[in-house]
């Protein structure tokens, strides 16, 4: 039997006065947004809006196995999107889910 695992990641970024907002557009002006899409592994990598909470930014991400995730997080990229984290002055939410098809 072949077990296949999918993780996905909700990451929610808090900030005040339209940090998350910023925080994004860099990532996305940037290119540290595409090159994650563009890993090896990844499946999805969205920012989301929350209607009710415009302080709140939710980042989905989904990756077909912990080696690709593995690969993501000790990349220089991800170096770089903790600095622009920090210089946003933004908290990090983050729940991860993992499904298993056979």
């Amino acid at each position: 039997m072949v077990m296949i695992l999918s993780i996905a990641l909700n990451l929610y970024y808090k900030g005040k006065n339209g940090a998350a907002k910023m925080f994004v557009e860099e990532m996305e002006k940037s290119g540290l947004a595409d090159r994650a899409r563009n890993k090896d592994g990844n499946e999805g990598y969205e920012y989301f809006y929350s209607v009710r909470d415009k302080e709140t930014i939710l980042l989905v991400e989904r990756w077909k196995d912990d080696d690709a995730l593995h690969f993501h997080h000790n990349s220089e990229d991800m170096k770089n999107q903790a600095k622009l984290k920090d210089k946003y002055e933004l908290t990090l939410e983050i729940k991860r889910y993992v499904t298993e098809n056979n």
